[in-house]
């Protein structure tokens, strides 16, 4: 069965956003992102109904983009039905950057059994999607597969356990999805999961009586700094008082610098980056444990950075030519997950950084402009992706191609980023 990827997409080609969802090894570092593709005109919580049309849309789009765009140095998980799995457009894909995801409505008959047998030789590996039991189904495909996903939302945790432990005898490596807790996650680790999918790990666990660190109030005392317009020589004085930060600025700005001699000095090293740049960088800085490199394998940190990114480019896109206004938004994007980074309220944090009302508005309440994009990026990152997106991206004044080449964009950036960094 040949069948042409654009083709096969039963919904207008344009017409489909993206959602990409992390994926985290037990170290909680990056490893994937599940690539998930919704119509436009959905019901909220609905998939594409025509899995081989969903599939052809990501085959088609990541094709034409490059998959490094869009997962960077990550794996793409990819979900696959009977449709895709028989046909040959499956093999657009590059087989050493996706793991095609065999969703749970597929029989394993004879014939496709051999047919991921046979895209094994070509070097794909094979997930096996949303198991909630260990059935005799599930047997005849373990032989083949890599990964074994559980779907934990609303599993007892005794049954979790059983559940695992049936399955680690296959000696296949076993994902959690679904992880929307930091205590499933825990139950999760404790159970030999490899891998955990959801957002857990940016939910803000408030502990009562915790204080930022000096180290973070370094930080966001300098950011205060630069956002005020304080003078050159005061923000110089304020990087030098804090060695880590100084060491961190010369790294950031020499892997960043054109072929040349070394910035040696704090005031050269501040001259070329500049106070935008500056205020960017130590707002991905707080992100980071102190004295490390920027890690944008931390999921907390490429979450934070993708949301700045997007906001900035949605205000540029409504607001042309307002850098002030796309700066602000950068700020509510990248301090949007600051409570979960701190575990500490929003409103404490935004207490001891000065920052414009509508950025404050924002943060808090998701009012305004600021707080209405700041929705949409949440709602892409939870493939809510049916009427509640279409209804906000009006309200903003985007269009569905617009917000998708925006988040493309984005993604770019963050993995351009991560190079500068590392």
């Amino acid at each position: 069965m040949h069948v042409d990827p654009t083709a096969a997409v039963s919904v207008p080609s344009n017409d489909f956003f993206l959602a990409r969802q992390p994926i985290l090894g037990r170290d909680q570092h990056l490893v994937a992102f599940e690539l998930l593709f919704r119509a436009a005109g959905e019901d909220d919580d609905a998939k594409l109904t025509d899995g081989a049309a969903a599939t052809a849309a990501v085959i088609s789009h990541a094709s034409q983009l490059g998959m490094e765009q869009v997962v960077g140095e990550q794996l793409a998980f990819v979900n696959v039905d009977e449709v895709v799995l028989m046909s040959d457009f499956v093999r657009f894909l590059p087989a050493h950057k996706v793991i095609l995801e065999i969703l749970e409505t597929v029989q394993p008959s004879e014939k496709l059994l051999a047919r991921v047998a046979e895209l094994k030789e070509l070097g794909f590996k094979f997930a096996v999607d949303d198991v909630i039991e260990h059935s005799a189904e599930l047997d005849k495909l373990v032989a083949l597969v890599d990964v074994i996903k559980v779907d934990v939302k609303g599993m007892p945790p005794e049954a979790l356990a059983r559940l695992a432990d049936s399955l680690k005898g296959t000696g296949k490596k076993l994902l959690a999805e679904k992880v929307e807790t930091l205590d499933e996650f825990r139950l999760c680790m404790e159970l030999g999961f490899e891998y955990f999918q959801g957002y857990y790990f940016a939910r803000p666990v408030i502990l009562t009586g915790k204080k930022i660190t000096p180290s973070e109030m370094g930080i966001l005392r300098l950011l205060e700094l630069v956002n005020s317009n304080a003078d050159s020589q005061a923000i110089e004085s304020a990087v030098k008082r804090d060695a880590l930060i100084s060491l961190n600025l010369l790294r950031l700005v020499n892997s960043r610098a054109a072929p040349g001699p070394q910035i040696e000095s704090l005031s050269q090293a501040l001259t070329q980056l500049g106070r935008r740049q500056l205020s960017r960088w130590l707002q991905i800085l707080v992100y980071t444990s102190a004295g490390a490199r920027a890690d944008l394998d931390s999921p907390l940190l490429q979450l934070a950075t993708t949301r700045g990114k997007l906001l900035e480019m949605m205000t540029q896109h409504v607001r042309p030519g307002d850098t002030a206004s796309a700066d602000r938004a950068f700020t509510v994007g990248i301090m949007s997950l600051a409570d979960a980074l701190f575990s500490v309220p929003m409103v404490d944090i935004l207490d001891n950084v000065e920052v414009a009302h509508d950025v404050r508005a924002a943060l808090l309440d998701r009012e305004g402009d600021f707080g209405l994009m700041l929705h949409v990026a949440e709602l892409l990152e939870a493939a809510d992706c049916g009427r509640k997106l279409a209804t906000a991206l009006r309200r903003v004044g985007l269009t569905v191609t617009e917000i998708r080449e925006i988040e493309l964009a984005a993604f770019n950036w963050v993995r351009e980023l991560t190079h500068d960094v590392h």
